[in-house]
C-alpha cells in the first residue's frame, strides 16, 4: 500500500500508479466494512468539501454529501447558476478562493471541450485537492466504483476475465463518453480482456484508446474494438452497455440523436445476456433509459449488479477523500 496520497487531485486514474489505485481500493473495502458494522470512521472531522455542479446529479451529489458526513466533515452544494460563477468568477478565482475556504473542491463540468480544461484550471490555482465528479473526458469515481464491484464479484485477480464496454441506444439526451472511457482505462490496468463495442459514428477519443492499449500491454491483458453489438456480448464475464453521444462525429446534439436513431436495436435484453457467460453480470452507471437502453427483465434480473455498483460510489469516494483531504 502507498501510505501518502494527501493533497493529490483525482482528475483521472491514469495519473495514479497501480499501487496507489490498490491503496484506494483497500481503503474503500475497509470503509465499506466499517459502515456495515456501524463503526465510526470520522477521519475528516471539521473538514469541508465544496461541490461545484454545472450539471444536475442524483447519485453523485447524494453519495458525496453522505460520504463527507460519514467521515465527520461537511459538504457544500454549489450550483453555478445561483452563484457569481455564472456572472464572471473564473476557474482560477474558484481555485484560489474556495481553496482557501475549504479543504477540497469537487467539480462536475461535462461540457464537451470545456469540462476537463476547467477542472484542471481550478486545480492549478487551488491549494487543496480537486476531485473530478465527472467531466467531458473522465468519470474517475464511477470507474473506481465499477472496478470495486467487479473485484467483489470476481476476486482481485482479474486476468483472463472479459469485460465488454459497449455503446447502447438511448433517447433521453446525448450523454458524455467519460464513463466508458474511465472504465476501459481502469480495466486494462488489471489484466482484463477489454472490449470496446460501438458503431463507427460513436468512437471514443483516440488518445484514450492509445492509453488503454498501453495499459493492456503492461498488465498482460488485451484491448480490442468491435462494431458488432452481439459479438461484444459473446463469452463476456461483465457487460457494460450504455449510451454516449457521437461527439467525435458531430458536436450538434440533434444530429447526434439522429445518428443514434439508426441503432435502436442496440438494447440489452435477455437474448443478448444469453450470449454472455452464465455467470455474467450486467452493469450500468445509471440512470438507464429503461426498455430503450436495457429491458426491465435484465436491469431488474439476477445478472444485474447496478445497485451494488451505485452503492460502491459512496465507498470509493470516501476512500479518495480520506486519503487526499487529510
Amino acid at each position: 500500500m502507498q501510505s501518502y496520497l494527501a493533497g493529490r487531485d483525482m482528475i483521472t486514474t491514469q495519473e495514479f500508479t497501480t499501487d496507489e489505485l490498490n491503496t484506494i481500493f483497500e481503503v474503500a473495502f475497509d470503509l465499506k466494512r466499517k459502515r456495515a458494522l456501524g463503526e465510526s470512521h470520522a477521519l475528516l472531522r471539521d473538514k469541508v468539501l465544496a461541490m461545484l455542479f454545472f450539471f444536475s446529479s442524483t447519485r453523485t451529489r447524494v453519495s458525496f454529501e453522505a460520504g463527507m458526513a460519514q467521515l465527520g466533515g461537511h459538504a457544500q452544494f454549489i450550483d453555478h447558476r445561483t452563484t457569481q460563477i455564472s456572472h464572471g468568477d473564473t476557474g482560477k478565482e474558484i481555485g484560489e478562493i474556495i481553496g482557501r475556504y475549504c479543504d477540497g473542491i469537487a467539480i462536475r463540468q461535462c461540457d464537451w471541450g470545456i469540462g476537463n480544461d476547467y477542472i484542471r484550471g481550478v486545480a492549478k490555482a487551488s491549494r487543496v485537492p480537486v476531485l473530478n465528479m465527472q467531466c467531458d473526458y473522465y468519470h474517475p469515481f464511477q470507474g473506481l466504483a465499477d472496478m470495486l464491484t467487479v473485484f467483489e464479484r470476481f476476486g482481485r485477480d482479474l486476468r483472463g476475465k472479459t469485460i465488454n464496454v459497449s455503446y447502447a441506444y438511448a433517447s433521453s439526451y446525448q450523454k458524455p463518453m467519460s464513463a466508458p472511457q474511465s472504465l476501459i482505462l481502469l480495466a486494462t490496468r488489471y489484466g482484463m480482456n477489454v472490449r470496446l463495442t460501438r458503431p463507427p459514428e460513436f468512437k471514443i477519443m483516440p488518445d484514450i484508446e492509445d492509453q488503454a492499449r498501453d495499459n493492456a500491454r503492461e498488465s498482460g491483458g488485451s484491448f480490442e474494438v468491435l462494431d458488432d453489438f452481439d459479438a461484444g456480448f459473446s463469452g463476456a464475464d461483465i457487460v457494460y452497455p450504455k449510451s454516449w453521444g457521437a461527439m467525435l462525429t458531430t458536436t450538434d446534439e440533434e444530429e447526434s440523436a439522429e445518428i443514434g436513431a439508426q441503432y435502436t436495436d442496440w438494447i440489452t435484453d435477455s437474448r443478448r445476456m444469453a450470449l454472455a457467460n452464465d455467470h455474467a453480470i450486467y452493469m450500468h452507471c445509471l440512470p438507464a433509459d429503461r426498455n430503450i437502453e436495457v429491458t426491465d427483465e435484465v436491469i431488474d434480473g439476477p445478472h444485474s449488479a447496478v445497485y451494488d455498483e451505485a452503492e460502491n460510489r459512496l465507498h470509493v469516494q470516501k476512500a479518495v477523500m480520506a486519503l487526499t483531504m487529510r
